[in-house]
């Protein structure tokens, strides 16, 4: 006899998901919120329509958590089909400047093109117009202790 596979068997194996509309995209965005990452990692292929982010993942689907404590992992944030990009509150200039995402949304456009929002915190935000939505989130490395050893908390 077989059984189905539950959402619990997969939970500590590394994440590889992909996002080809805006409920997908509304996974990928909760499971990558409070991601950091140094403005060094964004990645603009302009001949591949491709942006990448290397991030610093909260691990928010650890069901672990009481047994090692709160946990990262590195993850590679790829968008494709990326027209153009344009950003606001970010200096490409300062190569210290750490980000911190707080969303990834779609606005849709004609014919499947839109814009893919991410939101970071400040007033930081990249919106990137896409000729179609296609985004995906994978996990590149084992998780590790997060630095702070906290749980990263929002006020409101």
């Amino acid at each position: 006899m077989t059984q189905d596979a539950k959402f619990e068997d997969g939970r500590e194996a590394p994440l590889n998901l992909g996002a080809m509309d805006a409920d997908d995209l509304r996974v990928i965005s909760s499971l990558a919120q409070d991601a950091v990452f140094p403005i060094t990692e964004m990645t603009w292929q302009a001949g591949q329509r491709r942006l990448g982010l290397l991030l610093n993942r909260f691990r928010w689907e650890d069901q672990g958590q009481p047994r090692h404590g709160p946990e990262r992992v590195r993850s590679l944030l790829v968008v494709d089909n990326v027209l153009r990009v344009a950003s606001q509150g970010i200096d490409r200039r300062d190569k210290d400047m750490i980000l911190s995402l707080l969303a990834i949304t779609f606005e849709p456009g004609a014919e499947g093109a839109g814009h893919v929002l991410v939101t970071l915190a400040g007033d930081g935000a990249l919106r990137l117009e896409v000729e179609a939505l296609e985004v995906t989130l994978k996990d590149v490395t084992r998780p590790y202790r997060a630095p702070s050893g906290k749980v990263p908390h929002h006020e409101g």
